[in-house]
């Protein structure tokens, strides 16, 4: 049987289908009135409770595979191949990055994905 210590990755969704994907290292949720704070490795993250629509334990960072190393530098792209700029991890990137498709690389492999 699985359990939430069997995954790296928390997705947190909100009502307008956006996702934000936080690493579950060292990750502590604190609710104060109408926000939860996530604190983990990366720093801290707050959502406005009413804005959240579900969140749920994932083995990736997207719904699609990923290819490269989770901690290893990327550069990011536009589909269309303009750089949007360098990260210390993918994880990093995808944070940073709103709703949309991108190219990442890490100088030897490249994956596409999407945030929402």
């Amino acid at each position: 049987m699985l359990c939430a210590a069997d995954f790296p990755y928390l997705v947190f969704t909100n009502t307008s289908g956006t996702s934000t994907v936080l690493s579950v290292a060292n990750l502590t949720m604190t609710v104060s009135g109408t926000t939860l704070e996530v604190k983990n490795d990366e720093g801290t993250t707050s959502f406005v409770l009413t804005e959240l629509s579900h969140m749920h334990f994932s083995d990736t960072l997207t719904a699609i595979d990923n290819v490269l190393a989770s901690d290893e530098p990327v550069r990011v792209f536009t589909v269309m191949g303009l750089e949007i700029g360098e990260y210390n991890t993918m994880l990093e990137a995808v944070n940073a990055l709103s709703s949309g498709e991108y190219i990442l690389s890490n100088g030897k492999q490249s994956q596409k994905i999407v945030v929402r």
